[in-house]
């Protein structure tokens, strides 16, 4: 197997490095996009409990302590409390856009990878075959195939190479994705869960608010 690397010269090496890069960022990405690191159910549940009993700034302390995606989102909804319920939202809607970029941008390095791979297999094939003619170039198209071989064979080593880390980079990128749209769209109902207390709390206190009587005559 090490001489089939080695065959593949100089790039071959590089895209050697780069399914190296992409092993290591998979493993990375596997271990950091499980639910207890970005929606955790006991912090959930414990951060509905706080707003269904009035303890925002309890709540706020919570997520302080324990940082993740999902308290992020809730300490900026906490944040906007001040302001009425469209822009508490409308934080959270911005706070949830922004983890999901965040989750994407990481990722992405798989992408980038599976693209490049297939390129530098490319381009060992055009340097590949570019030995084998020079060499009939400077035999006068005398060379027998032993002296060619190797020049195709650096030029077939690189492309199969660069397939085989391309192909398995794309598809890993295309699973951390869907998981990465899977956990926003649980994250966006577990905020909703619990901010419900805080929603219904608001609204009672708005209708509860006396409305301004008409003056007689208008």
């Amino acid at each position: 197997m090490l001489e089939i690397i080695a065959s593949g010269g100089l790039v071959g090496l590089v895209i050697f490095v780069l399914s190296v890069t992409a092993f290591a960022f998979a493993v990375k990405f596997f271990l950091d996009l499980r639910p207890k690191k970005i929606v955790p159910e006991d912090l959930a549940a414990e951060l509905r409990e706080l707003l269904a009993n009035g303890q925002l700034q309890a709540a706020l302390d919570l997520c302080k302590s324990k940082p993740c995606s999902l308290s992020s989102v809730v300490s900026a909804g906490l944040l906007e409390n001040d302001g009425d319920w469209n822009d508490i939202e409308k934080t959270l809607e911005d706070a949830i856009a922004e983890q999901a970029a965040g989750y994407f941008r990481k990722i992405e390095i798989l992408s980038v990878i599976g693209n490049i791979a297939p390129m530098l297999g490319l381009l060992g094939t055009v340097l590949g075959m570019i030995t084998a003619f020079q060499q009939i170039a400077a035999t006068q198209g005398s060379a027998q195939g032993p002296e060619l071989a190797r020049g195709i064979y650096q030029a077939l080593v690189t492309t199969v190479e660069g397939l085989i880390v391309a192909i398995p980079c794309i598809g890993v990128f295309a699973f951390f994705r869907n998981r990465v749209d899977q956990f926003m769209a649980e994250m966006t109902s577990k905020v909703q869960s619990i901010f419900l207390p805080l929603k219904r709390y608001r609204r009672r206190m708005s209708n509860a608010q006396p409305k301004p009587r008409k003056e007689a005559g208008k």
